[in-house]
C-alpha cells in the first residue's frame, strides 16, 4: 500500500515545505503553515492534447465585445464595460459594499440572459431582503446557496447564464482536496476551475474575495495573476464614500478610479467627485488647503488639513490619515532644513478629508503649505490650489497632466494655482487662473505670504 504524501503549505502566500516551519521564509508570516495531503492528478501522455505554435501575424484580431453595466463609474474603471467571458476579482474589507455593488450590476446589466448569483455566505432570504431594499427589479436573476464547486459547475453548464457571481471565493470548496475551504490550495483550485468554465463557455464571471489585515486579497498572489481584472473597493467604514480602484486590467487602464456614496438604496455613483470632496470646507481655516491630485485620467480636488502643536511630552508625534506617514516626516524634515522652520519639536497631524487615500507625489506642496499655515497660524486664501512634488533639496519638481488639473481648478471656480516653474513653461493653453510658478518651497511660502 502506497504511503500518503503530505506537504506543509503557508496559508498566506502558498509556499510549500516538506516539514512544518514556524516562520514562512517567503512572506515572513508566523504560524501560517498547515498540513495538506498531496493529490496526484497527473494524466497519461496519450490523454494530453498536443498543441503547436501559430505564427502571430496569421492570427486574426477580434474587437473586444463589452457589455455596459449601466453604472458609469464602474464602466470607467473596467475600461468601458465588462468583456464577455472575462474573469473579474473584486476585493474589499467586510461591510465596504462589495455584495451591494454586485447586486446592482446584476440588476442593471444590459441584454437578455440569466444571471446566476452563487452565495456561500448568505441565505436566499438575506439576499432577498437586500434586493428589496435596493429595489432590484431584474427577473432574470437566479440565486444558488451552495459551496460545493461540483454542484456549482453543474448548474452553470445546465443554465448557461450570461453572468455568474461567486460570493465569496473563500467559502467555496472542492471535495478532491482534503484541506478546508479558504485555504491556499482550495482557493487556487476553485479559481482555476471557474476560469476554465468561464473561458470555455464565454461566460462572464465576477468573484468576490476577502482581504487580509494588510488590505490584500486573501489567498496566494497567483490568484490575482489568474484573473483578467482585479478591483479593490476602498474607503473608511465610517465614511459614506467609496472608491473602486483597478490594480489589474487586461482590457483597460489600471489607473482609473470610480467614486460612489453608500446610501440606503445602494451604491450611488458620484459623477463630479471634486465638488463633493471640497463641499464642507470652512472659510479660510488655518492649516487647510486644496490640492489637485490625478487618479488615472481623472483630476480630483481634495482638501488636506494639517495641525501642529507644541510637543508637551518632549517626543513629537507624527500622525497621517489618508497619506503615507513617511511622506509627512520627510516633508517636515525639508521644511526644517530648507524653509528654516523650527517644526521638529511640534506634534504634526495631517488628514485627507472624506476618507480618501492619496499616494501621488504631486500633493507634496499642498501638504507642506498646510503644515506651514498651521505652524504660523496664518490662513491660506480659500481660492488657492497647490500642486507640485517636493525634492529632498527643497525644489518643486515637474508633475504630469498639468493641463487637466488646471481645467478642473478653473471649472470649480478657483482663482489661483501654485505650480512648478517648469510646468508653467510647458502650458499649451491659456487659463482664467492666476498661475503662480515656484522653484522651491521657500519661494512658495513667500508668494503665499506665510
Amino acid at each position: 500500500m502506497a504511503k500518503t504524501k503530505t506537504v506543509f503549505v503557508c496559508n498566506q502566500c502558498g509556499y510549500e515545505s516538506a516539514k512544518w516551519l514556524g516562520k514562512c521564509p517567503a512572506c515572513n508570516e508566523w504560524n501560517s503553515f498547515y498540513e495538506e495531503k498531496v493529490v496526484n492528478t497527473t494524466k497519461t501522455a496519450s490523454s494530453k492534447v498536443k498543441s503547436v505554435p501559430t505564427l502571430l501575424n496569421n492570427i486574426e484580431g477580434k474587437e473586444i465585445a463589452r457589455t455596459s453595466t449601466k453604472i458609469g463609474e464602474l464602466d470607467r474603471v473596467l475600461g468601458g464595460g465588462i468583456v464577455k467571458g472575462s474573469l473579474i476579482l473584486i476585493g474589499g474589507e467586510p461591510g465596504i459594499g462589495k455584495s451591494t455593488l454586485i447586486l446592482e450590476v446584476c440588476d442593471k446589466i444590459e441584454g437578455n440572459g440569466k444571471v446566476l448569483y452563487v452565495s456561500g455566505e448568505e441565505s436566499a432570504e438575506q439576499v432577498k431582503i437586500r434586493a428589496d431594499r435596493m429595489k432590484i427589479k431584474n427577473e432574470n436573476i437566479m440565486f444558488l446557496a451552495e459551496t460545493d464547486i461540483d454542484i456549482i459547475e453543474e448548474n452553470i453548464l445546465n443554465m448557461n447564464p450570461k453572468l455568474v457571481i461567486i460570493d465569496s471565493i473563500q467559502t467555496m470548496y472542492s471535495s478532491e482536496i482534503t484541506s478546508v475551504a479558504g485555504t491556499v490550495s482550495q482557493v487556487r483550485e476553485i479559481t482555476a476551475r471557474i476560469m476554465r468554465i468561464c473561458k470555455a463557455n464565454a461566460i462572464t464571471t465576477i468573484i468576490i474575495g476577502h482581504v487580509t489585515k494588510d488590505g490584500n486579497i486573501a489567498g496566494p498572489r497567483v490568484l490575482e495573476h489568474m484573473v483578467d481584472a482585479v478591483l479593490y473597493i476602498e474607503g473608511e467604514r465610517y465614511f459614506s464614500y467609496r472608491v473602486i480602484r483597478s490594480v489589474k486590467n487586461r482590457f483597460g487602464s489600471t489607473n482609473e478610479i470610480g467614486m460612489f456614496e453608500m446610501q440606503n438604496e445602494g451604491m450611488v455613483e458620484i459623477t463630479n467627485p471634486s465638488s463633493i470632496l471640497i463641499s464642507e470646507r470652512e472659510d479660510n481655516p488655518a492649516g487647510s488647503i486644496i490640492v489637485a491630485s490625478m487618479e488615472g485620467t481623472r483630476p480630483l480636488l481634495i482638501e488636506i488639513q494639517a495641525l501642529t502643536s507644541f510637543a508637551v511630552y518632549g517626543v513629537p508625534r507624527r500622525v497621517a490619515n489618508g497619506i503615507d506617514y513617511n511622506k509627512v516626516t520627510l516633508l517636515i524634515a525639508v521644511l526644517e532644513k530648507h524653509a528654516k522652520m523650527s517644526i521638529s519639536n511640534q506634534d504634526a497631524y495631517v488628514n485627507v478629508v472624506s476618507g480618501i487615500k492619496i499616494t501621488e507625489p504631486a500633493v507634496d506642496l499642498g501638504v507642506a503649505l498646510a503644515l506651514v499655515s498651521s505652524f504660523k497660524n496664518k490662513s491660506i486664501p480659500k481660492d488657492v490650489v497647490a500642486m507640485g512634488e517636493i525634492g529632498l533639496t527643497g525644489e518643486i519638481r515637474t508633475i504630469n497632466m498639468i493641463d487637466k488639473r488646471l481645467k478642473e481648478c478653473e471649472k470649480m471656480g478657483f482663482k489661483k494655482c501654485i505650480i512648478p516653474e517648469n510646468n508653467k513653461k510647458l502650458l499649451k493653453e491659456k487659463y482664467k487662473l492666476d498661475i503662480i510658478s515656484v522653484r522651491n518651497i521657500g519661494e512658495a511660502i513667500n508668494k503665499l505670504g506665510l
